[in-house]
């Protein structure tokens, strides 16, 4: 197999040839209906791009593209000629690569062994010269360089990306399908990667379908977008033709209200809660966190931005008394804090970690029972000390399920059954529906749909616009920019940068995330 042709070919002008078509794809798992008559149409040198909340039917027909699933009805064509794509080996030897959201690189090996093991036959003995020979004669096509000697786990989360897409270009993909490429990506990275990527649907015919949640790489990047809602096909545009607004609309079905993420100019201004010399070890016991100080003010978000692994969850852990504290000091109100109930019930502290549903509820309760669990000691939802108000606890849960619009069949449910987006609209619900002087999230819109984001963003601002002091990390900078109103970042468990919303420079920011 040539590694040095990776099918380049002239640039298609005028009205481009379709490469691929899946025509009324139809899906059902049990007697749910994933996809119901989805069309897709993805044109020979185009950069397309797929958008759907959760839920919507987009990785499942991304798996039927790729034979992870059989349609139960419908057709695919490719280069005009009907296919049964009956598994992702089938899908690559035809041309259709996946680069997929989480990587799948072995950390031990290094990038040549890595590429060299994706193709698809080899032989019983692997003569290594000869492979890697190849290899960097082919480099020399490629968009990014990459050190191929290089070992999986001394690279950054970018130069991991770029890897995974030279993987399916080596592998001389047509069709390169990508899954969230940008997730765990600094701002600088991610725009390096996409420009390139498009750069080669420009000059090689390359297709690219990419699923992804960020307005700002389909308006910047795309060509043409597809719609799904609950599994239907809503839309199908050229992005010239639209703009953001209308994009989220045909997303959720209606027009998005924003008027919750207005921000309100709050007086009181003193500090609330301290962090200083902070020292947090991670699992293995090595260093997390190191000497980590910041001061947190009512009535703003400070918004800690960082790429994944650099301490973050040790940090939130650590802050909301899941983690011992090696070294250092917090501060409450000017007084010291030990995260333990009793002090943060007195500090009107609260928290919103990642992964709520393993770390902030117990799974097999009621929703009404997790709803309460900061307070099913204290009147109403008590008496004579030893006994619940049930009653009290159902009325407290039926209002708190109205007023944050938690999707649940009622107050008994498990909160285990329920989607990721209402976990989190609820342990939100418990968390800051009282009134609240300092609050810790993390990552607290992560695999959320789009609906369930913009609900969820709004009440933190309303938290922030109430008085609260906001600690808010998170792996979205986009997030971050939207809600903070300063920003530092974490790098290597350490506080490395820090600026108001004023004076926002993402190039600075993104040099600081990938730890330069």
């Amino acid at each position: 197999m040539s590694y040095i042709n990776i099918g380049i070919e002239n640039k298609i002008e005028g009205k481009r040839e379709t490469l691929l078509e899946a025509i009324n794809i139809n899906k059902k798992f049990g007697s749910v209906k994933a996809l119901n008559n989805v069309s897709i149409n993805i044109k020979k040198g185009s950069f397309h791009a797929l958008l759907g909340e959760n839920g919507a039917g987009k990785s499942t027909l991304v798996k039927c593209i790729m034979g992870y699933y059989q349609a139960d009805s419908g057709q695919l064509l490719y280069k005009n000629k009907q296919h049964i794509i009956a598994n992702p080996q089938q899908a690559a030897s035809l041309g259709i690569g996946m680069v997929y959201q989480h990587f799948t690189l072995i950390d031990n090996m290094s990038v040549a062994q890595n590429i060299i093991l994706a193709k698809p036959v080899l032989p019983i003995v692997i003569n290594w010269k000869k492979e890697i020979s190849e290899l960097e004669k082919g480099m020399a096509t490629m968009p990014f360089k990459i050190n191929l000697q290089k070992k999986i786990r001394n690279l950054s989360a970018g130069e991991k990306q770029k890897v995974e897409i030279i993987k399916q270009l080596f592998l001389q993909s047509k069709l390169l399908i990508l899954d969230e490429p940008t997730s765990v990506l600094t701002p600088a990275e991610a725009d390096e990667v996409l420009s390139n990527v498009h750069k080669l649907t420009q000059e090689t015919g390359l297709s690219v379908l990419i699923i992804t949640h960020k307005f700002r790489e389909v308006l910047t990047f795309a060509d043409e977008f597809t719609v799904l809602r609950k599994g239907e096909l809503i839309a199908s545009k050229k992005v010239s033709d639209t703009n953001e607004e209308e994009m989220a609309e045909l997303m959720i079905g209606s027009p998005l209200d924003i008027k919750k993420n207005c921000r309100e100019k709050v007086e009181n201004e003193q500090i609330r809660f301290e962090i200083k010399q902070l020292k947090v070890m991670d699992d293995q016991g090595l260093s997390a966190i190191n000497n980590a100080s910041i001061e947190l003010k009512a009535g703003e978000i400070l918004g800690v931005a960082g790429v994944s692994g650099n301490g973050q969850r040790e940090l939130v852990e650590a802050l909301c008394g899941q983690r011992a504290i090696e070294s250092g000091e917090l501060f409450a109100h000017k007084k010291a804090f030990v995260p333990n109930r009793k002090n943060m019930r007195e500090h009107n502290f609260y928290c919103l970690p990642e992964e709520p549903l393993k770390n902030a509820c117990v799974a097999n309760l009621s929703v009404a029972e997790n709803l309460v669990l900061r307070r099913y000691d204290q009147s109403p939802f008590t008496f004579a000390k030893y006994f619940l108000n049930r009653r009290a606890i159902k009325k407290n849960a039926e209002a708190l399920i109205k007023q944050y619009n938690i999707k649940t069949s009622g107050p008994a449910q498990e909160i285990g059954s329920l989607s990721g987006g209402n976990v989190q609209r609820a342990v939100l619900a418990r968390e800051i529906s009282q009134e609240i002087s300092i609050l810790i999230i993390s990552n607290p819109c992560f695999g959320l749909d789009f609906k369930a984001v913009a609900d969820i963003r709004g009440q933190i601002v309303l938290a922030r616009n109430k008085g609260a002091a906001v600690l808010l990390l998170s792996e979205d900078l986009d997030e971050i920019l939207e809600l903070s109103d300063r920003i530092t970042v974490i790098s290597d468990g350490e506080f490395v940068y820090e600026t108001d919303r004023n004076n926002i420079n993402l190039n600075e920011i993104g040099q600081y995330m990938a730890g330069h």
